[in-house]
Order: structure tokens, then sequence, then C-alpha cells
């Protein structure tokens, strides 16, 4: 095996924090009722075409409820607040201090992640986001899920790439971390489209990235389009995709994500799609298999 990565055959931000932190860190998910400009008639209505009611926030709940819980299974480790569910600066700045505010008060939180619209970073956040970095562990999420055009528009995504390139550049020159949402199996989509958005914006200054598989789920507007329009992969060929992905990403790349998380009872497809530790074993399979790691394709003969 490569040891780039320990034991493992990627750089994953488990790894990472536990590194950084010298202790185990979970992430604590995190609703903090915030909605999306993308549902409330803003930028569009009803959100993206994949997303639930919750904002893809299933299993988030609200900043004391789940800072309290979790903090009893884990009483020897350390927190992320991860602000998860729908768009976590679209509020007016001194909300969304608050509620930052409210998360870091806790005596074991070390630091806080916040999903967002690349679109939802307003001179007055990103200020508030600058000076959240200079006194805490940060890092912001961007659901991007694709750079194609064409897909953003079927999925609803409700702005062009040009606003994330304008995001990812005001965040670098900040000094945020960045961390980038990509959902593979997006319909219409072939590997080499997938493949191309991973490449795409590992050219930018990314902490981190995410590799979200294509859940459908019951009740959202891409349920309507299933089995029809979409294609649904065998777990295999999930597998060897995320790993020529991951191939793809440089070493320095945290990875926080290789598949995605839904409730059972309202996925329709794939119907492995809730067998996280068996798609995880399926990776690290086909790692071994290849003699391959995170990066490997970027290396020079």
């Amino acid at each position: 095996m490569n040891t780039i990565y320990g034991d493992q055959y990627f750089n994953s931000i488990g790894a990472y924090l536990k590194k950084q932190f010298g202790c185990k860190v979970i992430k604590l998910s995190l609703d903090a009722g915030f909605t999306c400009p993308n549902r409330d008639g803003t930028k569009g209505i009803g959100g993206c075409i994949f997303c639930s009611a919750d904002g893809s926030g299933d299993f988030a709940s609200d900043i004391p409820g789940q800072i309290n819980l979790l903090s009893k299974k884990w009483p020897s480790g350390k927190y992320i607040a991860y602000f998860q569910s729908h768009t976590n600066t679209y509020a007016p700045v001194e909300v969304l201090r608050e509620k930052y505010e409210q998360a870091l008060s806790y005596p074991d939180v070390v630091g806080i992640a916040i999903a967002t619209r690349p679109d939802c970073l307003s001179a007055e956040v990103l200020e508030l986001l600058a000076e959240l970095n200079r006194k805490t562990f940060l890092w912001v999420e961007l659901g991007l899920q694709t750079i194609h055009e064409n897909t953003a528009q079927l999925i609803n995504r409700c702005y062009p790439l040009s606003v994330f390139d304008e995001a990812t550049t005001e965040l670098s020159r900040l000094q945020i971390k960045t961390v980038v949402h990509l959902i593979l199996g997006l319909p219409g989509e072939t590997r080499e489209d997938m493949l191309n958005s991973v490449q795409y914006v590992c050219r930018k200054e990314i902490f981190g990235i995410k590799l979200h598989l294509m859940n459908v789920l019951k009740d959202t507007r891409l349920a309507e389009l299933y089995p029809h329009r979409i294609h649904i992969p065998q777990k295999e060929e999930y597998i060897n995709l995320v790993v020529d992905a991951l191939e793809l990403i440089p070493h320095t790349v945290t990875i926080h994500r290789v598949t995605a998380d839904a409730p059972r009872h309202l996925l329709l497809a794939p119907e492995w799609g809730y067998e996280k530790r068996s798609i995880l074993n399926g990776i690290q399979k086909e790692f071994r298999l290849r003699g391959s790691y995170q990066g490997k394709s970027l290396e020079k003969p």
C-alpha cells in the first residue's frame, strides 16, 4: 500500500482531523432553521430536483439537541458543528452570527463547517466568515454538483458556473478552507462528464471534496424522472467510478465523502444506496486490486 495516507488509500477528513486535533473529531449535523433562495422564490421554487424536504439534512437536528445527544455518545471526542440543512449563509448577518456563536459556545466544539450556495456569499457574509476563520477551525462547503451548464439547468441549480468560480476566488483570498460537493450519476451525465467536474474543481484552491452518490428519494422532482431518464449504476460500477475520481484528486485535498447517506424509507434508488459500509469496503478493495491510491493518475511516469 502507498504510505502517504497511512493505512488508508485516500486523504480522509477523519484522519486529517484526528492528526490536527490529536483525538477523534465528530461532525455534528445541524439544522439551524434556514431556508434556501432556490425554495422561497428568490432564485427558484422547490429547490434542486434531488433535494428532500429537509434540504439534504435528513439526519440533522437543532443545535442544542444534536450537540447534547452526540456529546454523550462520544464523550472523549471533539466536535465540528456542521451547519448542513438548506443554505446556511442565507439570513441576515446578525442572525448568522448568533447561530454560529451558539454552536461554538459548547465546550468541546473545536470548529465549524458551513454548507451553502456560492451565490449566497455577500460581502457582509464573507466578512463574518473571515472573522470566524481567524478564531476557529472553519471550512465552507459549496454545493456545485456539476460543472456542466445543461445538467445544472436540468437539476434546477439556479446559478451559473461563473458564480462558483467567483466564490472560490473570494474564499481563497480570505484563506478560508473550501469543500466542494459533486454528485456522481446526475441525469444525462457520462463518466467523462463526471470526471471532468472532478478535474475542474481540483484546479481551484480547495481544501476538500465530497463525492455524492446520486440517490433518488421519494417526494422529490428527481423521482418523477425515475426510472425513464436516470441511469442507476450497479454498485461495482459506482465503486470503479469513485476510484477513478480519487485517482485524479491531488493528495493534499481532503476527502469528506465517497457515497451518500439517505433514510431507507425515502430511498427509491439505487437499491444498494444505503449499504455504506459495503461501498466503502468495495472502494478499498478496488484500490488494492489496482495497486492505486488518491492522486496516482497525477504522478509523472
